[in-house]
């Protein structure tokens, strides 16, 4: 089953028994990145010098995507110049979070279940339904972190998203972050894929520390 980099970041970031997100709002930047980044890798969108453009507006015939196609380019439509790729991000982030969860229950991976907070207040988590595509990533990302496997250009640019939003824990649970950042780091900048992605995931890692740092503000001021 091909899942998309958003996916695969729900799939790392969700207890598998209670269904609650883990490290929620640094994983929900990801999440809207891995969109993103699926869209720059299937060519129809661009990231250059921080700024969005739709290079193609031809369906990739994956309903998860085409989805943010259609916003982002009804989006940018109304703009006077390319926006930047962190006002988008900052914009699609709640709700890519709520698309993403609702097709992976609709692909059969998590199930919705209702929950009550202090027994009052309703909320929606997602428990592992069918562990197989969970389990092939993470073995993945072991063999090229752990392992020294050479990844391919989508498990690399998943891994810079991960290394970017800061998600070592979510995707490596018992290995100390100080074990697996210099490799991280190194897949990050290394020569995985063509120039102008490189420069894109730069970018989109760059737009997602900067909304971040801002919540982080809001949140503590």
């Amino acid at each position: 089953m091909t899942v998309t980099l958003a996916e695969e970041i729900m799939l790392l970031s969700l207890d598998d028994g209670s269904g609650a997100a883990k490290e929620k709002q640094s994983a929900a930047w990801a999440v809207a990145g891995g969109l993103l980044l699926d869209l720059v890798l299937a060519g129809r969108v661009a990231v250059d010098g921080g700024r969005l453009r739709v290079a193609d507006k031809t369906p990739t015939d994956v309903p998860l995507l085409d989805e943010r196609l259609r916003l982002i380019t009804e989006w940018a439509g109304r703009r006077r110049r390319a926006p930047k790729a962190t006002e988008w991000l900052t914009k699609d982030c709640p709700r890519a979070v709520k698309a993403t969860t609702e097709s992976l229950q609709g692909r059969g991976l998590v199930r919705a279940e209702q929950h009550r907070v202090l027994g009052l207040f309703p909320v929606t988590r997602y428990s592992e339904a069918d562990g197989s595509v969970e389990r092939e990533l993470r073995d993945r990302l072991r063999a090229v972190v752990l392992g020294g496997a050479e990844p391919d250009t989508r498990t690399a640019g998943l891994l810079a998203l991960v290394h970017g939003a800061k998600l070592h824990r979510v995707a490596f649970p018992d290995v100390p972050r100080r074990e697996i950042a210099p490799r991280l780091e190194e897949i990050a900048a290394g020569q995985w894929a063509a120039e102008d992605v490189r420069r894109a995931i730069r970018d989109m890692q760059a737009a997602m520390v900067a909304v971040m740092a801002a919540t982080m503000v809001t949140v503590t001021s």
